[in-house]
């Protein structure tokens, strides 16, 4: 594709004093350095009628158009973000020391204090070191809290990015996202936005390749073997991928599916497609107007979505592209990643 993208655009010019007359404009615009432009188009979103693991939440689909947009054509890497924080001396939530008064509003009501030793700067991280799962529902069995683990020390004291520059950044909460995005003019992407752009050519598919089964392995990075015990790494990583270390989309995409959940610019609800009006043209929808989950009440959660290196069919499959799942705004961990998207509109504006 050429460096430079024509846009052709609608603009209202003033002939006279009582009349307008449309006429179209042509801009050239340089596509943005790691981008990819995504054509307006409709397209279902949420569950496929031939998608046996989509969930209720994924339910019912809608008919929906979406405006065309750029997106990052990898999630945003430890280099990218190394740069945004040296220039801006930004520090992550995963950094900052913990304010007990502001965590206890999203807690119950009467949540005891911890001790001040647990409360330091931290994310969670996976426990590679499970042996034994005694319930599939308590998966605080195979998470653990990492006091000094961040995005530049993704399992903590000790460990470090040297090598991992084009790996995604992780550990990274709704907030670090946002202030990312505000550094480098851009913004993330709604839900709709996002599955517009994993569907890439296709507009009613399961996965960004088609509704191949059993290619998984070939396209994503996934879990195979025993979640949460054992990895057999038979797609070559038993965690997180560099980059591209998958084939793209149909589009030139990389990595929408599987490696690093993706953080979305919308409210997570659990209700809301069950709630979207099936009567009304669904375009540029942005997403649920409050956050609601059953799981966690009290919590402000974000709409996730693609899956990451530890979806595996046993658990909640979702390496498909209508499954969303709701993350707190101040929580970060090592599977939760993002990527930006930007309008010719944001570009011209700059």
């Amino acid at each position: 594709m050429s460096d430079l993208f024509k846009l052709i655009i609608v603009a209202s010019l003033l002939i006279s004093s009582c009349s307008n007359l449309a006429k179209k404009e042509e801009i050239s615009l340089k596509i943005p350095d790691g981008m990819i432009w995504v054509e307006g188009k409709a397209y279902t979103k949420g569950a496929k009628n031939n998608d046996l693991n989509a969930m209720m939440r994924e339910k019912p689909s809608h008919e929906v158009y979406v405006d065309g947009f750029f997106i990052d054509v990898t999630e945003v890497t430890n280099n990218q973000f190394k740069k945004f924080v040296e220039e801006t001396g930004y520090v992550t939530i995963a950094e900052k020391e913990i304010d007990w008064e502001e965590m206890k509003k999203s807690l119950p009501v009467g949540t005891p204090k911890p001790h001040d030793s647990i409360l330091q700067p931290g994310s969670l991280i996976f426990n590679d070191q499970i042996k034994k799962v005694e319930n599939m529902e308590n998966y605080f069995q195979w998470w653990r809290w990492q006091t000094g683990a961040n995005w530049k020390a993704p399992k903590g004291p000790g460990s470090n990015i040297d090598n991992m520059g084009e790996f995604p950044v992780v550990h990274i909460a709704y907030e670090d996202a946002k202030a990312y995005c505000s550094w480098a003019n851009r913004r993330l992407p709604t839900e709709a936005e996002w599955e517009s752009a994993a569907q890439g050519n296709y507009v009613n598919a399961v996965f960004t390749w088609g509704n191949e089964t059993g290619v998984l392995k070939s396209n994503a990075n996934t879990w195979q073997g025993d979640f949460p015990i054992v990895n057999k790494s038979i797609d070559g990583f038993e965690m997180i991928a560099p980059v591209k270390s998958f084939p793209p989309n149909s589009i030139g995409i990389y990595d929408m599916i599987g490696n690093v959940w993706e953080l979305t610019d919308d409210l997570f609800n659990v209700n809301y497609y069950s709630e979207l009006s099936s009567e009304t043209e669904l375009k540029n929808i942005k997403g649920a107007s409050s956050c609601y989950n059953p799981s966690n009440p009290f919590e402000i959660q974000y709409v996730m979505k693609g899956g990451s290196f530890l979806c595996h069919d046993s658990y909640c499959a979702s390496y498909r592209i209508s499954a969303r799942m709701g993350v707190s705004i101040d929580s970060g961990s090592d599977h939760v990643g993002f990527r930006t998207v930007v309008t010719p509109e944001m570009l011209l504006n700059k």
